[in-house]
């Protein structure tokens, strides 16, 4: 909570129609098993006291009445739960009945929630026994001595954790054309809960998933659907029981069908409060437009939250592999459609990219013979230069050469050891001296080899650098971080591998499937110092750090504005078992300071698709000064 992170639960209790006192212990026992799970928030189904399926038992005197004494008696019961707990019950107001949500904490009914939209279609028709509480707003006496708020207007705000204010919504309240959760959402609310009575047909399953998740989705909120399952009246329709708990468009939780129970899953408020920030587009209701909403205040211990919930290590790469396949074939058509409309747009006749054998300029190879393809143009036009000198091993070598050969390109050497000695006798360097010097000079060398090849033919030089170099500034200012249009600058490294590996699994040609394979398992290195017995000797990942771990501290970084104490606290539980908290720790260290400091890399990078949600570029993600200061974020890393 501390964080951000709120744990909630969407439960099903057993019930039996118009037993009250059954359903409550029910509801009772579900509360305090939620509670003990960790939920904060927990939301039972539609009309739960009664049961939904009472029909005409609900204009019982006695029915009402004991669901009002069994609503006192959860209140008391619950009293200890650290916790906001919803029930449904049928309730009078003004002479009408009304389909009801209450909200109890910590012993007190703090307002109830009346249904706006009252289907009465098909198998519904909760018109004949409720109202519409869509201009309904006043004070329910429950009792002589206590009073409560009545209306569709009511939120409810913790006062410990500003970010969490929960609306609710009453099962057809979601399936409407206009549903209060979006004028909920205007007024500030961050959390909406659904207690429902959804019955079953075929093929709804998908259809209410789909509702709930688009809900939180374009509305930027959590979202919590509990609805009715066993117990209901089967006189006509079935209950499934099927919760879902559901954050700005992705689903966190879903019960399984036909089984009454209890699903948790942490919602990360304050995730959300960043990218409502973040969207121009998002906007809350003005001062003088929120009169008729009232906010009523309920407390919370803020604890750590424990997560249960999967966060993926690799968030940039979709976890189940058809998912993954289709990301990757989209990818590579967003990549080369940006580079064919470049090319067709300056009528280039060729494209010239320096292949070193490693991944990234693989991949922007792939890409281009994709985009040539798209334009019928000849895959002989595209040059592939080679370029070996100190650090060049025979096996990215040999796999530089056999790619090209395997996609039909011109493949041309150009050895620059001989350019580069000269170059270090023209600047009196000491070419046993294998500092930064050494290094950046090959990097120029080969990227002034690329551009005058380019201007020979006509074409374009093809940019090779990902989005996770570019984020630690692991390239050579005006060497490998400058071409005519960079077909990876979004592609973060952790998914180049993926996009290489889909490539090779699906080219159909074995040959280029081995050489691919090959290159996959050959370690990541600039091979700008001299291999040691034939073997790179400069592996990237010793000096920077993991790109596993680089890749996810920029996605929750960029993607989501979350502080370092966070990222380190989400990295910890994702990267379990693989990295230990001192190494995390150094890393992230790492990311920071280099993130800061190689903006200036960033501030002139070439034209290049975004692919993603997470770019640098300075024309369209990131608007960042190359003087900006890393004081605060360290200080934090520091501190931890």
């Amino acid at each position: 909570m501390k964080d951000g992170f709120i744990k909630v639960a969407a439960c099903t209790p057993n019930v039996r129609v118009a037993d009250c006192d059954y359903n409550a212990s029910e509801i009772i026992r579900s509360a305090a098993e939620a509670a003990k799970q960790g939920a904060k928030i927990i939301v039972t189904p539609e009309l739960g006291i009664t049961a939904y399926t009472c029909g005409d038992l609900f204009w019982q005197e006695l029915l009402l009445n004991q669901a009002k004494e069994q609503l006192f008696r959860i209140a008391a019961e619950t009293a200890e739960l650290d916790a906001l707990l919803f029930v449904g019950l049928p309730a009078e107001y003004g002479g009408k009945l009304y389909n009801g949500a209450a909200a109890v904490s910590h012993g007190k009914i703090l307002g109830i929630v009346p249904k706006t939209h009252l289907p009465n279609y098909n198998e519904f028709y909760e018109q004949r026994y409720f109202a519409s509480g869509a201009d309904t707003q006043g004070i329910l006496m429950l009792n002589e001595k206590v009073s409560v708020p009545f209306s569709r207007k009511l939120l409810f705000s913790c006062r410990q954790i500003p970010e969490l204010k929960v609306g609710v919504e009453i099962c057809e309240d979601l399936w409407a054309p206009n549903p209060p959760g979006v004028e909920h959402v205007f007024h500030g609310a961050s959390l909406l809960v659904n207690l429902s009575a959804s019955d079953e047909v075929v093929g709804k399953d998908s259809y209410r998933r789909s509702l709930v998740s688009g809900q939180s989705g374009r509305l930027i909120c959590g979202y919590i659907y509990a609805t009715a399952g066993e117990g209901e009246s089967t006189q006509d329709v079935v209950f499934g029981g099927q919760n879902l708990i559901a954050e700005n468009g992705t689903v966190l939780a879903e019960s399984p069908r036909f089984v009454n129970g209890i699903t948790c899953a942490e919602v990360d408020v304050r995730k959300l409060a960043n990218e409502r920030r973040r969207m121009t587009t998002f906007h809350f209701a003005s001062e003088e437009n929120s009169d008729s909403y009232q906010e009523i205040g309920f407390d919370l211990s803020v604890k750590e939250t424990v997560l249960t919930g999967r966060i993926s290590s690799r968030p940039f790469v979709p976890g189940g592999k058809e998912e993954r396949d289709r990301r990757c074939d989209e990818i590579l058509n967003i990549q080369a459609m940006g580079l064919k409309k470049r090319l067709a747009h300056i009528h280039g006749r060729n494209a010239v990219i320096g292949l070193s054998g490693g991944l990234d300029s693989t991949l922007a190879l792939l890409v281009t013979v994709r985009a040539f393809d798209l334009l019928g143009m000849d895959r002989s036009m595209i040059t592939a230069v080679t370029m070996p000198c100190f650090g060049t091993t025979d096996r990215t070598y040999n796999n530089a050469c056999v790619l090209s050969q395997r996609l039909g390109t011109t493949l041309k050497e150009v050895n620059i050891r001989e350019a580069v000695n000269v170059h270090f006798r023209d600047i009196a360097h000491d070419p046993e001296v294998h500092d930064v010097t050494y290094e950046n000079s090959q990097a120029r060398e080969r990227t002034q080899i690329l551009m005058d090849i380019a201007n020979q033919s006509g074409g374009i030089v093809i940019g090779t650098g990902d989005l996770s170099e570019l984020a630690l500034g692991w390239a050579t200012y005006n060497g490998d971080h400058m071409s005519m249009y960079g077909v990876n600058a979004s592609v973060p490294k952790t998914l180049v591998r993926h996009l290489v590996r889909y490539y090779a699994d699906t080219c159909g040609d074995e040959k280029l499937s081995e050489v691919l394979l090959d290159i996959l398992d050959t370690p990541v290195s600039p091979e700008l110092l001299p291999p040691k017995d034939g073997v790179i000797s400069q592996k990237t990942e010793d000096l920077v750090g993991p790109y596993e771990l680089h890749d996810f501290f920029l996605y929750y970084m960029l993607r989501w504005t979350f502080p370092p104490e966070k990222i380190f606290r989400l990295a910890q539980y994702a990267f379990a078992g693989e990295y230990d908290r001192e190494t995390i720790l150094k890393w992230l260290k790492t990311f920071y300071r280099r993130f800061f400091q190689q903006q200036f890399k960033r501030s002139c990078l070439p034209d290049g698709p975004k692919v993603g949600s997470v770019a640098v570029s300075p024309r369209g993600d990131l608007r960042m000064p190359s003087d900006a200061c890393a004081k605060h974020w360290l200080d934090e890393i520091e501190a931890l």
